[in-house]
């Protein structure tokens, strides 16, 4: 591996690793992920809102990632301020979110969804460098402290799915601020790493983002997020038409999740024996045959549980690998601004279409949906086999 393209590391006296405070933190990041994605599309239709006016409002979070990341990331790396960026984006989206409190018109849930977005979705990135600074001797040890994440998922989704089943999904936007409230509390304990200074970039970022390799990175991670755009966006609307109850769904999300949990225990170790490569290859074919599943099979359990336990590849182990991937293929002195366009590209711009053209789709035809899911992760495939080639990839 090319030491000169990890991640920005502590002095030479290895600091401990806070494992349990950055736990933490992915546990109520991503634990708000496992209370909404599920359920804020049922709340919205709840509202009366129709399947466009759903996909473009699921639409919304994702397209602020397309500015928020790199904005964010290119202050933190100019000034080294990480953890207030954490901390101030943390309190600013709860501060936005109050909003959805007072008038819950398409209007109104628009630009809430559009401010607390803006600073929710500093945070992840920032968090991310500060949580691989500190496992630079063991980096392929990250999956262990991001399955919190998983677990946060899991609890919330389960709770949840039972709540909703007696009592009002319109208390969705209460468990969700109080979440949030979560994530501003645990960033406060995150410690600060001691960062070595790092000379000057070899290359400008914009000389290494035009790499081949790195290109071929981004599309295919944006082909895969839009992807998962419908299936973030409409599987739960998708399995109520089947009849399923609100908990048998939040049962069914926390298969996938429980499966990634049990992949990211073990992720390290696949990551050093297959490498990056091969593991995105597996992950993009796999997402192929999920979405086909889902779509075809909703109305057969077995299927459909099988189908879910992909989850753990198809977002767990492909964005382990996509981690893995910006650490190798930029320089230390780049890694704020390469996990924020990572985000950005990937998770922004590749969820928001996912979300908005899966919402017109859906209108047409849920199963064409699923369908249009699988054939951007063929592509993505091909993106990979025949592009993602460099030897900083490499085992």
């Amino acid at each position: 591996m090319d030491k000169s393209h990890q991640l920005p590391s502590p002095s030479s006296i290895e600091q401990p690793v806070p494992y349990w405070r950055l736990s933490a933190f992915y546990f109520c990041f991503f634990g708000l992920l496992g209370a909404l994605h599920p359920y804020w599309s049922l709340f919205l239709q709840s509202k009366g809102f129709s399947a466009a006016d759903i996909g473009l409002l699921l639409a919304i979070p994702m397209a602020t990632k397309i500015i928020s990341p790199n904005l964010w990331g290119w202050l933190a790396d100019h000034t080294g301020k990480r953890l207030l960026i954490i901390r101030l984006g943390a309190f600013l989206s709860c501060l936005c979110f109050l909003g959805i409190f007072i008038d819950q018109s398409f209007s109104t849930i628009a630009l809430v969804m559009v401010g607390y977005s803006f600073f929710w979705n500093a945070i992840l990135p920032q968090h991310e460098v500060i949580t691989i600074s500190y496992l630079e001797k063991k980096p392929e040890t990250y999956s262990r402290i991001r399955l919190w994440g998983s677990i946060g998922f899991i609890l919330f989704v389960l709770s949840n799915g039972v709540w909703f089943d007696s009592g009002d999904i319109g208390t969705l936007p209460v468990i969700g601020f109080v979440i949030l409230l979560g994530i501003l509390l645990s960033s406060l304990f995150v410690p600060n790493p001691t960062f070595k200074q790092h000379a000057k970039p070899a290359e400008k970022f914009a000389s290494a983002v035009k790499q081949p390799a790195v290109i071929a990175f981004l599309l295919a991670g944006l082909l895969m997020q839009i992807s998962h755009g419908v299936y973030y966006g409409f599987f739960s609307i998708y399995m109520e038409s089947f009849g399923y109850s609100r908990t048998g769904i939040g049962a069914i999300w926390s298969v996938g999740v429980f499966a990634e949990v049990v992949l990211f225990v073990l992720m390290h170790r696949l990551l050093l024996r297959f490498g990056v490569r091969f593991i995105m290859l597996g992950c993009l074919a796999l997402a192929t045959v999920r979405w086909l599943l889902i779509g075809y099979f909703t109305d057969q359990l077995i299927i459909l549980i099988t189908a879910q336990t992909f989850h753990a590849f198809t977002f767990g182990a492909f964005h382990a690998a996509a981690i893995e991937c910006v650490r190798r293929l930029f320089e230390p002195g780049h890694q704020g601004k390469a996990q924020a366009l990572y985000s950005a590209c990937c998770f922004g711009a590749g969820g928001a279409i996912g979300s908005y053209s899966g919402g017109l789709i859906w209108e047409v035809s849920p199963l064409m949906a699923f369908n249009y899911a699988s054939l951007m992760s063929l592509i993505a495939f091909a993106v990979v086999w025949l592009w993602l080639k460099d030897k900083k990839l490499q085992h």
